[in-house]
Protein backbone atom coordinates (compact mmCIF):
# COMPACT_ATOMS: atom_id res chain seq x y z
CA UNK A 1 0.00 0.00 0.00
CA UNK A 2 1.52 3.33 -1.11
CA UNK A 3 0.93 6.74 0.45
CA UNK A 4 1.43 9.84 -1.72
CA UNK A 5 1.64 13.23 -0.03
CA UNK A 6 1.91 16.73 -1.53
CA UNK A 7 1.39 19.62 0.89
CA UNK A 8 1.80 23.38 1.09
CA UNK A 9 0.94 25.23 4.28
CA UNK A 10 2.15 28.54 5.73
CA UNK A 11 3.09 29.00 9.37
CA UNK A 12 4.42 32.08 11.13
CA UNK A 13 7.98 30.76 11.21
CA UNK A 14 8.17 28.83 7.93
CA UNK A 15 6.23 27.40 5.02
CA UNK A 16 5.70 23.68 4.61
CA UNK A 17 6.10 22.80 0.94
CA UNK A 18 6.86 19.19 0.03
CA UNK A 19 5.89 16.04 -1.82
CA UNK A 20 6.91 12.44 -1.25
CA UNK A 21 5.77 8.86 -1.69
CA UNK A 22 5.86 6.33 1.14
CA UNK A 23 6.04 2.73 -0.14
CA UNK A 24 5.07 -0.30 1.97
CA UNK A 25 7.12 -0.68 5.15
CA UNK A 26 8.17 1.90 7.74
CA UNK A 27 8.66 5.38 6.31
CA UNK A 28 10.42 7.59 8.86
CA UNK A 29 9.96 11.36 8.84
CA UNK A 30 13.17 12.66 10.39
CA UNK A 31 14.15 16.21 11.21
CA UNK A 32 14.69 18.72 13.96
CA UNK A 33 11.77 20.00 16.03
CA UNK A 34 9.71 22.42 13.98
CA UNK A 35 10.66 20.94 10.61
CA UNK A 36 7.07 19.91 9.84
CA UNK A 37 6.93 16.22 10.81
CA UNK A 38 3.83 16.33 13.02
CA UNK A 39 2.05 18.66 10.57
CA UNK A 40 2.43 16.00 7.88
CA UNK A 41 0.97 13.16 9.96
CA UNK A 42 -1.87 15.39 11.17
CA UNK A 43 -2.71 16.23 7.55
CA UNK A 44 -2.67 12.53 6.64
CA UNK A 45 -4.90 11.75 9.63
CA UNK A 46 -7.33 14.52 8.71
CA UNK A 47 -6.69 16.50 11.91
CA UNK A 48 -5.19 19.42 9.97
CA UNK A 49 -6.37 20.74 6.61
CA UNK A 50 -3.49 22.27 4.65
CA UNK A 51 -3.93 25.32 2.46
CA UNK A 52 -2.97 23.29 -0.61
CA UNK A 53 -2.40 19.61 -1.02
CA UNK A 54 -3.30 16.18 -2.25
CA UNK A 55 -3.01 12.96 -0.24
CA UNK A 56 -3.80 9.52 -1.63
CA UNK A 57 -3.50 6.09 -0.03
CA UNK A 58 -3.27 3.22 -2.48
CA UNK A 59 -5.37 5.15 -4.98
CA UNK A 60 -7.94 6.36 -2.44
CA UNK A 61 -8.05 10.16 -2.25
CA UNK A 62 -7.95 11.34 1.36
CA UNK A 63 -7.60 15.00 0.45
CA UNK A 64 -7.52 17.11 -2.68
CA UNK A 65 -7.78 20.84 -2.04
CA UNK A 66 -7.96 21.56 -5.77
CA UNK A 67 -11.29 19.77 -6.05
CA UNK A 68 -12.47 20.32 -2.48
CA UNK A 69 -12.52 16.58 -1.83
CA UNK A 70 -11.88 15.62 1.79
CA UNK A 71 -12.47 12.25 3.41
CA UNK A 72 -13.47 12.68 7.07
CA UNK A 73 -10.93 11.33 9.59
CA UNK A 74 -13.20 8.51 10.79
CA UNK A 75 -13.55 7.20 7.23
CA UNK A 76 -9.82 7.20 6.46
CA UNK A 77 -9.17 4.04 8.52
CA UNK A 78 -5.87 5.33 9.86
CA UNK A 79 -4.46 4.33 13.24
CA UNK A 80 -2.64 7.01 15.24
CA UNK A 81 -0.21 6.36 18.12
CA UNK A 82 0.93 9.50 19.98
CA UNK A 83 3.85 10.22 22.31
CA UNK A 84 1.61 9.48 25.27
CA UNK A 85 -0.48 6.32 25.12
CA UNK A 86 -3.85 8.07 25.72
CA UNK A 87 -5.46 4.95 27.15
CA UNK A 88 -8.78 5.09 28.97
CA UNK A 89 -7.73 4.99 32.65
CA UNK A 90 -11.01 3.45 33.89
CA UNK A 91 -10.82 0.51 31.46
CA UNK A 92 -8.66 -2.59 31.70
CA UNK A 93 -6.06 -3.40 29.09
CA UNK A 94 -8.47 -5.89 27.51
CA UNK A 95 -11.22 -3.28 27.35
CA UNK A 96 -8.86 -0.66 25.89
CA UNK A 97 -7.79 -3.13 23.20
CA UNK A 98 -11.34 -4.15 22.37
CA UNK A 99 -12.31 -0.48 22.06
CA UNK A 100 -10.28 -0.45 18.86
CA UNK A 101 -12.46 -3.22 17.44
CA UNK A 102 -15.48 -0.89 17.50
CA UNK A 103 -13.95 0.95 14.55
CA UNK A 104 -12.75 -2.12 12.67
CA UNK A 105 -14.51 -3.10 9.43
CA UNK A 106 -15.62 -6.67 8.97
CA UNK A 107 -13.10 -8.99 7.38
CA UNK A 108 -9.76 -10.58 7.96
CA UNK A 109 -7.13 -9.10 10.22
CA UNK A 110 -5.15 -9.93 13.32
CA UNK A 111 -7.35 -10.74 16.31
CA UNK A 112 -6.94 -10.01 19.99
CA UNK A 113 -4.98 -13.20 20.73
CA UNK A 114 -2.54 -12.57 17.87
CA UNK A 115 -1.91 -8.95 18.84
CA UNK A 116 -1.44 -9.68 22.54
CA UNK A 117 1.08 -12.39 21.65
CA UNK A 118 2.88 -10.20 19.14
CA UNK A 119 3.21 -7.30 21.58
CA UNK A 120 3.80 -9.40 24.69
CA UNK A 121 0.83 -7.94 26.57
CA UNK A 122 -1.25 -11.06 27.29
CA UNK A 123 -0.24 -11.05 31.00
CA UNK A 124 -1.46 -7.44 31.28
CA UNK A 125 -5.05 -7.88 30.11
CA UNK A 126 -6.69 -7.55 33.53
CA UNK A 127 -4.65 -4.51 34.61
CA UNK A 128 -5.58 -0.85 34.30
CA UNK A 129 -3.24 1.70 32.65
CA UNK A 130 -2.19 3.18 35.99
CA UNK A 131 -0.52 -0.12 36.89
CA UNK A 132 1.57 -0.26 33.68
CA UNK A 133 5.03 1.03 32.84
CA UNK A 134 5.45 3.60 30.07
CA UNK A 135 6.62 0.94 27.64
CA UNK A 136 3.69 -1.33 28.49
CA UNK A 137 1.21 1.51 27.97
CA UNK A 138 2.68 2.24 24.53
CA UNK A 139 2.41 -1.42 23.55
CA UNK A 140 -1.25 -1.42 24.56
CA UNK A 141 -1.81 1.76 22.53
CA UNK A 142 -0.20 0.04 19.55
CA UNK A 143 -2.42 -2.98 19.97
CA UNK A 144 -5.55 -0.84 20.18
CA UNK A 145 -4.60 0.97 16.97
CA UNK A 146 -3.85 -2.26 15.10
CA UNK A 147 -7.11 -3.91 16.21
CA UNK A 148 -9.04 -1.13 14.46
CA UNK A 149 -7.70 -2.71 11.24
CA UNK A 150 -6.28 0.51 9.78
CA UNK A 151 -5.03 0.92 6.23
CA UNK A 152 -2.06 2.88 7.60
CA UNK A 153 -0.51 3.42 11.03
CA UNK A 154 0.78 6.86 12.07
CA UNK A 155 3.29 6.98 14.92
CA UNK A 156 4.26 10.43 16.21
CA UNK A 157 7.42 10.09 18.33
CA UNK A 158 6.01 7.07 20.20
CA UNK A 159 9.22 6.56 22.21
CA UNK A 160 10.06 10.20 22.95
CA UNK A 161 8.56 10.13 26.47
CA UNK A 162 10.33 6.90 27.46
CA UNK A 163 13.69 6.47 29.15
CA UNK A 164 16.42 4.40 27.49
CA UNK A 165 15.44 1.21 29.33
CA UNK A 166 11.81 1.47 28.22
CA UNK A 167 12.89 2.28 24.66
CA UNK A 168 15.05 -0.84 24.59
CA UNK A 169 12.01 -2.77 25.83
CA UNK A 170 9.64 -1.60 23.11
CA UNK A 171 11.92 -1.47 20.03
CA UNK A 172 11.86 -5.26 19.46
CA UNK A 173 8.05 -5.15 19.43
CA UNK A 174 8.08 -2.40 16.81
CA UNK A 175 10.43 -4.54 14.72
CA UNK A 176 8.02 -7.48 15.00
CA UNK A 177 5.16 -5.21 14.00
CA UNK A 178 7.12 -4.05 10.94
CA UNK A 179 8.18 -7.55 9.87
CA UNK A 180 5.19 -9.75 10.78
CA UNK A 181 2.03 -7.68 10.37
CA UNK A 182 3.02 -5.90 7.14
CA UNK A 183 1.06 -2.78 8.07
CA UNK A 184 2.44 0.37 6.38
CA UNK A 185 3.70 2.82 8.99
CA UNK A 186 4.51 6.54 8.85
CA UNK A 187 6.91 7.03 11.75
CA UNK A 188 7.89 10.45 13.12
CA UNK A 189 11.16 10.74 15.03
CA UNK A 190 14.12 12.97 15.76
CA UNK A 191 16.17 9.99 17.01
CA UNK A 192 18.69 8.78 14.44
CA UNK A 193 19.11 5.53 16.36
CA UNK A 194 15.37 4.73 16.13
CA UNK A 195 15.25 5.57 12.44
CA UNK A 196 18.32 3.46 11.65
CA UNK A 197 16.84 0.50 13.46
CA UNK A 198 13.26 0.64 12.19
CA UNK A 199 12.94 2.52 8.89
CA UNK A 200 12.80 0.96 5.45
CA UNK A 201 12.37 4.40 3.83
CA UNK A 202 13.52 7.78 5.16
CA UNK A 203 12.23 11.28 4.39
CA UNK A 204 14.58 13.96 5.75
CA UNK A 205 13.00 17.33 6.55
CA UNK A 206 14.59 20.75 6.97
CA UNK A 207 12.48 23.85 7.59
CA UNK A 208 9.42 22.44 5.89
CA UNK A 209 11.27 21.10 2.83
CA UNK A 210 12.51 17.64 1.90
CA UNK A 211 16.30 17.51 2.05
CA UNK A 212 16.51 13.88 0.90
CA UNK A 213 14.35 10.78 0.65
CA UNK A 214 14.78 7.18 -0.35
CA UNK A 215 15.62 3.69 0.95
CA UNK A 216 17.01 3.78 4.49
CA UNK A 217 20.32 2.11 3.61
CA UNK A 218 21.05 4.70 0.91
CA UNK A 219 20.06 7.75 2.94
CA UNK A 220 21.97 6.69 6.06
CA UNK A 221 25.20 5.98 4.18
CA UNK A 222 25.10 9.23 2.16
CA UNK A 223 27.71 11.73 3.44
CA UNK A 224 25.48 14.60 2.29
CA UNK A 225 22.79 13.69 4.84
CA UNK A 226 25.16 13.35 7.81
CA UNK A 227 24.78 16.99 8.97
CA UNK A 228 21.02 16.49 9.26
CA UNK A 229 21.38 13.38 11.41
CA UNK A 230 24.30 14.91 13.31
CA UNK A 231 27.91 13.85 12.75
CA UNK A 232 28.01 11.78 15.92
CA UNK A 233 24.97 9.86 14.71
CA UNK A 234 26.14 9.41 11.11
CA UNK A 235 26.53 5.82 10.02
CA UNK A 236 25.23 3.04 7.82
CA UNK A 237 23.00 0.01 8.25
CA UNK A 238 24.22 -3.43 7.32
CA UNK A 239 22.20 -6.60 6.88
CA UNK A 240 23.64 -9.63 8.65
CA UNK A 241 22.87 -13.21 9.63
CA UNK A 242 23.97 -15.09 12.73
CA UNK A 243 26.40 -17.84 11.69
CA UNK A 244 27.78 -19.18 14.96
CA UNK A 245 28.21 -18.58 18.67
CA UNK A 246 31.89 -18.98 19.42
CA UNK A 247 33.46 -20.22 22.62
CA UNK A 248 35.14 -16.95 23.59
CA UNK A 249 31.91 -14.98 23.88
CA UNK A 250 31.76 -13.64 20.33
CA UNK A 251 29.11 -14.14 17.67
CA UNK A 252 30.18 -14.61 14.05
CA UNK A 253 27.93 -12.85 11.53
CA UNK A 254 27.72 -13.16 7.77
CA UNK A 255 27.23 -9.82 5.99
CA UNK A 256 27.39 -8.61 2.37
CA UNK A 257 30.64 -6.85 3.34
CA UNK A 258 32.27 -9.98 4.77
CA UNK A 259 32.30 -11.80 8.12
CA UNK A 260 31.98 -9.77 11.31
CA UNK A 261 32.51 -10.67 14.95
CA UNK A 262 30.53 -8.94 17.70
CA UNK A 263 30.14 -9.51 21.44
CA UNK A 264 27.56 -12.23 22.08
CA UNK A 265 24.33 -11.62 20.17
CA UNK A 266 21.68 -13.76 21.84
CA UNK A 267 19.90 -14.94 18.70
CA UNK A 268 19.71 -18.43 17.17
CA UNK A 269 21.95 -19.36 14.24
CA UNK A 270 20.43 -18.21 10.96
CA UNK A 271 18.63 -15.21 12.49
CA UNK A 272 18.65 -12.18 10.14
CA UNK A 273 19.81 -8.96 11.78
CA UNK A 274 20.19 -5.29 10.98
CA UNK A 275 23.35 -3.58 12.24
CA UNK A 276 23.96 0.12 12.66
CA UNK A 277 27.65 0.89 12.09
CA UNK A 278 28.56 4.40 13.25
CA UNK A 279 30.95 6.29 10.98
CA UNK A 280 33.06 7.36 13.96
CA UNK A 281 33.76 3.68 14.74
CA UNK A 282 35.25 2.90 11.31
CA UNK A 283 38.99 3.42 10.69
CA UNK A 284 40.71 3.21 7.30
CA UNK A 285 43.99 1.54 6.30
CA UNK A 286 45.73 1.45 2.93
CA UNK A 287 47.07 -2.07 3.59
CA UNK A 288 45.49 -4.88 5.50
CA UNK A 289 46.71 -4.15 9.04
CA UNK A 290 48.70 -6.74 10.97
CA UNK A 291 49.26 -7.07 14.69
CA UNK A 292 46.17 -5.08 15.77
CA UNK A 293 43.46 -5.93 18.28
CA UNK A 294 40.52 -5.09 15.98
CA UNK A 295 38.94 -8.29 14.65
CA UNK A 296 36.88 -6.86 11.81
CA UNK A 297 38.85 -5.83 8.73
CA UNK A 298 36.81 -5.44 5.55
CA UNK A 299 38.21 -4.78 2.04
CA UNK A 300 36.43 -1.77 0.54
CA UNK A 301 36.51 0.76 -2.28
CA UNK A 302 36.11 4.50 -1.73
CA UNK A 303 33.03 5.72 -3.57
CA UNK A 304 32.89 9.30 -2.22
CA UNK A 305 34.83 11.67 0.00
CA UNK A 306 33.09 14.66 1.54
CA UNK A 307 35.33 17.21 3.24
CA UNK A 308 33.63 19.08 6.07
CA UNK A 309 33.94 22.74 7.01
CA UNK A 310 35.80 21.77 10.19
CA UNK A 311 38.61 19.26 10.70
CA UNK A 312 36.59 16.21 9.62
CA UNK A 313 35.83 14.26 6.47
CA UNK A 314 33.28 11.56 5.66
CA UNK A 315 34.26 8.70 3.39
CA UNK A 316 31.63 6.48 1.77
CA UNK A 317 32.82 2.95 1.13
CA UNK A 318 31.59 0.07 -0.95
CA UNK A 319 32.41 -3.12 0.93
CA UNK A 320 31.21 -6.06 -1.13
CA UNK A 321 27.51 -5.40 -1.70
CA UNK A 322 27.21 -3.10 1.33
CA UNK A 323 27.83 0.61 1.86
CA UNK A 324 29.72 1.85 4.91
CA UNK A 325 30.60 5.31 6.17
CA UNK A 326 33.85 6.33 7.88
CA UNK A 327 34.42 9.57 9.76
CA UNK A 328 38.08 10.60 9.80
CA UNK A 329 40.05 13.85 9.95
CA UNK A 330 40.88 15.92 6.88
CA UNK A 331 44.53 15.50 7.82
CA UNK A 332 44.21 11.71 7.73
CA UNK A 333 42.50 11.87 4.33
CA UNK A 334 45.35 14.05 2.98
CA UNK A 335 48.13 12.01 4.59
CA UNK A 336 46.75 8.76 3.18
CA UNK A 337 46.12 10.38 -0.21
CA UNK A 338 42.56 9.07 -0.27
CA UNK A 339 40.63 9.37 -3.53
CA UNK A 340 37.53 7.99 -5.19
CA UNK A 341 38.01 4.45 -6.50
CA UNK A 342 40.87 3.67 -4.14
CA UNK A 343 41.10 0.23 -2.51
CA UNK A 344 41.32 0.43 1.29
CA UNK A 345 40.50 -1.65 4.37
CA UNK A 346 37.75 -0.64 6.83
CA UNK A 347 38.66 -1.52 10.42
CA UNK A 348 35.93 -1.96 13.04
CA UNK A 349 36.45 -2.95 16.66
CA UNK A 350 34.13 -5.78 17.71
CA UNK A 351 33.05 -3.95 20.88
CA UNK A 352 32.20 -0.71 19.05
CA UNK A 353 28.76 -1.96 17.90
CA UNK A 354 26.48 -1.48 20.91
CA UNK A 355 23.63 -3.92 21.53
CA UNK A 356 21.05 -1.18 20.90
CA UNK A 357 22.43 -0.95 17.36
CA UNK A 358 21.69 -4.63 16.66
CA UNK A 359 18.12 -5.03 15.51
CA UNK A 360 15.90 -7.65 13.97
CA UNK A 361 14.82 -7.84 10.36
CA UNK A 362 12.65 -10.13 8.31
CA UNK A 363 15.66 -10.85 6.07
Amino acid sequence: MTLSVALSHRFAAFTLDLAFTAPPGVTALFGRSGSGKTTIVNAVAGILRPEHGKITLDGLTLLDTATGQTLPPHRRRIGYVFQDARLFPHLTVRQNLLYGRWFAPAGDGPGLARITELLGIAPLLSRRPGALSGGERQRVALGRAILSKPRLLLMDEPLAALDEERKAEILPYLERLRDEIGLPILYVSHSAAEVARLATTIVLLEDGRIAASGPAAEILSDPATAPIFGLREAGAILSARVEAQEGDGLTRLATPAGPLWLPRVLRPDGTPLRLRILAQDVMLALERPQGISALNVLPATISEIRIGEGPGALVRLQAGEAALLARITRRSAATLGLHKGQQVHAVLKAVSVAQENVGATAG
